[in-house]
């Protein structure tokens, strides 16, 4: 018997719902500011240094959204919950911290081990 993932989808929409908003909103912001358009080098260089990190939120969410809708459209082709690595379900306790994971724990611990490309390390 597959679990509901109702709820979680209830959160996945919640969560796409805000990351569009926060998008659109930095995107207003980013037509509105002009960098290099100050009285004195330091505004200019403040400007810049805020600009980069707007920038750089502004790719973290698109990257997080883009995870929330493909783990809505694995909703609706009934593959959510399995890991796209080793085909095992995902555990519910994982999904529900964080309802856009696609890999199990075991997988995304073996994802995420450093590769030390044949370089023995003392």
């Amino acid at each position: 018997m597959k679990p509901d993932y109702s709820r979680l989808r209830q959160k996945l929409e919640a969560e796409r719902a805000e990351l569009l908003d926060a998008i659109s909103r930095y995107e207003v912001v980013a037509r509105q500011k002009r960098p290099g358009l100050g009285n004195h080098m330091a505004d200019d260089g403040t400007e810049a240094f805020e600009q980069a990190a707007s920038l750089a939120l502004h790719r973290n969410e698109q990257a997080l959204l883009d995870q929330v809708e493909r783990a809505l459209a694995r909703m609706d082709k009934g593959t959510y919950g399995v890991c796209e690595r080793c085909s095992e379900p995902i555990d519910y306790a994982r999904l529900e911290a964080l309802p856009y994971a696609s890999l199990c724990i075991r997988c995304q611990a073996y994802v995420e081990m450093p590769r030390f490309n044949g370089k023995r390390h003392a």
